[in-house]
This record gives structure tokens, C-alpha cells and sequence, in this order.
């Protein structure tokens, strides 16, 4: 999975500590009261689904589910489904003001150290998760609850992934209706995007989709390539990526530095940037102004500029994805 910006290398679940998820905190609260409302299902009777592990049955479409991936979780959320159980709670609501949950919604750990006794606690229909926790930690959970297992995305296809998890988190949860809803509002977001940009004369126009970080007093630069999410809905805009290569299978990310932004030959490049303040976003741009190489990018000299509002998940669902498109647009266009 992706890790939350000051940790920005992209750490897989693999290397979390599993002894915290077989020992790890349990809970006193009863579980009646720690659920909280379960989510709305609109069709009944039982569920045949096929995730990234094999079927999975369900007797009835679930409504009380514990999601351990943040991306599933805004998903679940535009589904109208209230997740009684989260991994990271604070730092999910940190990082995704467009779609947030309760925070009172009861924490099972991280993504990457899950608690089962926190999960079993909660007595779920359903625990939704990413390959990107390992195996054997799933099959653990699998023992006591019904899993449901995507990944976190698919650099070959990330928008068609983002499609297919959206679909099956809508059978999963008997809320078909509104999974294809939102999926109508995504190709809307889209279509409009791309005419505003063609209106502004900005169809086709390059740029690049970056967030960083500091280590050890030095910058570091995570790159989103085509097979990106944030690239793959840039392309469905018509925008042109100059930043092409280097991305890892699932999330479509690359590293660089500063000096590895030269490569950038585009001169009319916009560098669209994050830099969450939550994570020493302030710090970060710092760091990058006071840099020589970066006060000679032809993008740095020309003003071309444009960070981007917090809050956006950048391995989300259809809302995210939306909020991407109105933020992109407005830095592409002045509006």
C-alpha cells in the first residue's frame, strides 16, 4: 500500500510487523455499541463474488464491514456504507476530507498492522482489504470473518481497477443502484473536465503530477506516472504526462530528485504538485525554493506552479478521482 507522505517510498504490508496483529490491542467496549449503524443494502439474498484470492460467498449483501484500505474505505463511503470498523482512523480523516469518516469510528490498528481482537470485536459481515497486506495475515482474519481481497490499484488499467472495485464493493454491499451512479458521475466529471480544458485551450497540454518529502535534509520526489491513478485520470482528460517511466506495477509511482526533474524538456511542463500540511507540507516547499536546481526549472521560472488542495486521496475511488479533476482543471486553466 501506498504509506501516508513522511514514509513516501512505497512500503508494502510484507514488511509490517505481523506479532502486533496476533497479540495487539483487544477491546473492552461492547461490540453492540462500538458498530455503530450498519450500512444501507438495497438488494437482499446471497452474494457470489470472485476478489484477487477466489470466491467469496456471502448469505446476504453485507452491511457491517471493517475496512483495513483507506481507498476502499472512501469507496465504501460513496456507497452510502458506514464502515463499523477502520484501520487508522485519524490518519484516513487527515488525508481524505473528501469522503471522511466518524471520528468515532472504532480503530483496528493500521493498514499495515491490522488487530484481530479489535476486528473480532466488532463482529463484521465483512472485512475488506488490499493484497497489499500479506497473505498469511489475511487468512488469519479469514479464520474468524468473511475477507474480501482487491488490490489497492493496477498500473495496467488503473481507472478500469478503480471501475471493478467500485462494482464489486457495490454487489458486495447489495448497492448496485449507486455504484453505477457513481460511476456515471465519474464519465460526467470527465466529459466536463475536458471540454473546460478544451474551451481554455489547454486540451492535450503537458504537464506533471508530483509529492515529496524530506530525508535526512534531503528532497525527495514521488512521481505519478500514466499507470498512476492520479495519471490514469489525467488521462482521461487528454493531458500529456511528461513523466513516463519508473512507475511500480500496482500504484504507477516513480522516485526522483530534484536534479532528476531536468529530465522534464517540455518547456510549456505545468508541475502540479501535493504537499499535505498535516505531513511538514510547508517544510517541503521550502526545502524546494531554496534549491538551485529547482529555481532553474523552466516550469519554476515560468510560474507554472500549482499545488493542490489537501485532502484529495491519491489512491482513491470516484471521489477523489472528481476532486482531482476539479483541482487539475482549475490549475490548468486559471479558473
Amino acid at each position: 500500500m501506498p504509506t501516508i507522505p513522511r514514509r513516501r517510498a512505497l512500503a508494502t504490508a510484507a514488511t509490517a510487523m505481523t506479532a502486533l496483529l496476533l497479540a495487539a490491542c483487544g477491546t473492552t467496549e461492547d461490540a453492540a455499541d462500538a458498530a455503530g449503524s450498519p450500512g444501507p443494502a438495497t438488494s437482499s439474498g446471497p452474494v457470489d463474488l470472485t476478489d484477487e484470492r477466489g470466491p467469496v460467498h456471502l448469505d446476504a449483501p453485507a452491511r457491517s464491514i471493517v475496512s483495513l484500505e483507506w481507498g476502499l474505505s472512501e469507496n465504501l463511503v460513496a456507497l452510502g456504507v458506514k464502515p463499523i470498523g477502520q484501520a487508522d482512523v485519524k490518519g484516513y480523516n487527515n488525508y481524505n476530507t473528501i469522503a471522511p469518516i466518524d471520528a468515532s469510528t472504532p480503530d483496528v490498528g493500521t493498514r499495515g498492522e491490522p488487530s484481530l481482537d479489535a476486528i473480532a470485536a466488532l463482529r463484521p459481515d465483512l472485512v475488506v482489504t488490499t493484497t497489499d497486506l500479506p497473505e498469511n495475515v489475511i487468512a488469519q482474519i479469514a479464520e474468524q470473518s468473511p475477507v474480501l481481497t482487491l488490490r489497492g490499484s493496477d498500473g495496467t488499467d488503473p481507472i478500469g481497477y478503480m471501475r471493478r472495485t467500485v462494482t464489486v464493493l457495490a454487489q458486495a454491499t447489495g448497492t448496485q443502484a449507486r455504484g453505477a451512479q457513481l460511476l456515471q458521475e465519474f464519465d460526467a466529471y470527465v466529459a466536463a473536465g475536458k471540454a473546460k480544458l478544451a474551451q481554455a485551450g489547454k486540451a492535450g497540454a503537458p504537464f506533471t503530477m508530483a509529492d515529496g518529502w524530506i530525508d535526512s535534509g534531503t528532497v525527495s520526489l514521488r512521481l505519478f506516472t500514466p499507470t498512476s491513478f492520479f495519471g490514469g485520470v489525467a488521462a482521461e482528460l487528454g493531458l500529456k504526462n511528461q513523466w513516463t517511466t519508473g512507475g511500480d506495477k500496482d500504484y504507477g509511482l516513480a522516485q526522483t530528485d530534484i536534479e532528476g526533474l531536468t529530465k522534464i524538456k517540455d518547456p510549456a511542463t505545468s508541475f502540479v504538485y501535493v504537499a499535505n500540511k498535516a505531513d511538514g507540507g510547508d517544510e517541503f516547499v521550502a526545502a524546494l525554493t531554496g534549491n538551485a536546481v529547482w529555481k532553474q526549472l523552466p516550469f519554476v521560472k515560468d510560474s507554472n506552479l500549482h499545488r493542490l488542495p489537501d485532502g484529495i486521496w491519491m489512491f482513491g475511488g470516484p471521489p477523489s478521482a472528481q476532486a482531482y479533476i476539479d483541482a487539475l482543471v482549475a490549475a490548468l486553466t486559471g479558473a
